[in-house]
């Protein structure tokens, strides 16, 4: 038994395998971001009107399709927390993962879990649209969570460099970022404003669907102006970091597709499916962003490379 314990606290997993778990992880919270956009918009909230089984006394879902699609979403958040509780436990063994890296593995497994009473409150009253918001905003930060946990197990593979961007710089990408969730928040609440909020609530919303466009809108170009700035940064220093630029460049791009789904969206009367490619890219984007505040602050050893 003591050899057994011995061999328990010397155990170290390598950095690749601790990488690919991490960015499964990542990937996996970003699918139940998808997966329970689709309840929301379809109003398969309470198509499992119980909990955690679908029905009452039957776990489950035997009625419409809603119910398949609440229960399906169920089933991947059992996965994901599964997979951030593997996380947590890999980066206490995994070797030159930062202090900061194992406690955030460790908040995406709280946060994780704490998903769970969550949804049953937001079944329990009848999906009340706070709630319903509160449930998407928090996957939204469990999912930055596990993204920086990401660039991490990266670095600790790679290798790191010192930051390539003075400190205001990599304090103005943090701003990004904020400002990057408020435009999620506007978002949920756009949403709720809408023909799908996802809840049962009869009477009016949350507010006016346009004055939510529009202050989602206003949120939208206020981001655009900080991220061009640390555009123009990048770009005028392009020989320091050309592939960190790349980067930033390919979160621009898709900065520009979700804008592009989002104004065709709008003016086709929002059909749920269009929404959801709208959501889809917009936490894709939080990926990015998030990723890029992360890699400005302990950017990978590849990054600082020249290209010829």
């Amino acid at each position: 038994m003591t050899e057994i314990a011995s061999r328990v606290r010397t155990f170290e997993l390598s950095p690749a395998l601790f990488r690919t778990l991490a960015v499964a992880t990542t990937a996996a919270l970003y699918l139940i971001i998808v997966t329970g956009t689709t309840v929301r918009l379809t109003s398969s909230g309470l198509g499992c009107e119980s909990w955690p089984g679908c029905q009452e006394g039957r776990p489950f879902p035997e009625k419409d399709y809603h119910s398949f699609i609440e229960f399906g979403n169920r089933l991947v958040g059992g996965v994901v927390i599964v997979a951030t509780l593997l996380t947590a436990l890999a980066a206490l063994r995994a070797p030159g993962l930062p202090r900061y890296a194992r406690r955030s593995a460790l908040a995406v497994f709280v946060g994780t879990l704490a998903q769970a009473p969550l949804g049953y409150l937001t079944v329990r009253f009848d999906l009340n649209p706070y709630l319903v918001i509160s449930h998407f905003l928090l996957s939204a930060v469990v999912l930055a969570g596990a993204v920086v946990v990401a660039v991490a197990a990266l670095g600790a593979e790679r290798g790191t460099v010192p930051p390539l961007v003075p400190r205001e710089l990599r304090i103005a990408a943090l701003a990004a970022a904020v400002g990057c969730f408020v435009l999620l928040v506007s978002g949920t609440i756009a949403t709720a404003a809408g023909p799908h909020p996802g809840d049962s609530f009869k009477g009016d919303r949350l507010w006016r669907l346009q004055e939510a466009v529009f202050s989602h809108a206003v949120g939208t170009a206020i981001f655009g102006v900080s991220f061009a700035f640390l555009l123009g940064y990048l770009v005028s220093r392009r020989s320091q970091s050309p592939r960190l630029l790349a980067l930033a460049l390919g979160v621009l791009a898709l900065v520009g597709v979700q804008i592009t789904i989002g104004g065709i969206q709008y003016h086709a009367r929002l059909p749920w499916w269009l929404v959801l490619m709208h959501v889809a890219t917009a936490a894709a984007v939080w990926i990015g962003v998030v990723a890029l505040a992360a890699l400005f602050r302990r950017p990978l050893a590849s990054l600082a490379a020249r290209v010829n």
